[in-house]
């Protein structure tokens, strides 16, 4: 196996004590995750995006979705009560997150910045997660996001 040199967000979850799998595959740009969840034999629904949005005035929020949903931008703007929600352009992605697009995690982020995963990812046992490098994800358990992030739980996801 691979053995990936640590990043902010392998550093955070290994100074708190939190056990994880590493899972190392060849990024494709614009993969997405189609690509990794068939490197690594798993479903896709397990594989989670971190995904670096604005709302209307700009600030940055992270969004924790399954790897074959999208997120209702209209509903989750909704849901945190802002007028408009929309991805960030990629450059403002990573001076926020500190994170190239593509190896962006939740863990360590740059900014301090809201945080909201969709509710259904804690019906899963595992989860596959960025560990802040393209081509490397985490695996562990959905409630160790909750634990460490502390996220606000919403309903926003829709069908890719």
């Amino acid at each position: 196996m691979v053995k990936v040199s640590e990043t902010p967000a392998t550093a955070l979850i290994k100074k708190l004590g939190i056990t994880w799998t590493e899972h190392v595959y060849d990024y494709v740009e614009h993969g997405g995750t189609s690509v990794s969840s068939s490197a690594l034999g798993v479903d896709e629904h397990h594989v989670v995006k971190t995904l670096i949005f604005e709302n209307d005035k700009r600030a940055p929020l992270c969004v924790l979705m399954h790897g074959d949903r999208k997120v209702s931008t209209k509903e989750l703007a909704r849901q945190i009560g802002v007028k408009r929600v929309a991805p960030c352009a990629q450059a403002d992605a990573e001076r926020h997150s500190g994170y190239q697009v593509g190896g962006c995690s939740p863990f360590g982020l740059r900014k301090p910045m809201p945080v909201f995963m969709e509710r259904s990812i804690l019906d899963l046992e595992k989860i596959y997660i960025n560990g802040g490098r393209r081509g490397y994800l985490l695996g562990l358990a959905p409630q160790t996001v909750i634990d460490v992030v502390k996220p606000t739980l919403v309903d926003v996801a829709i069908e890719d």
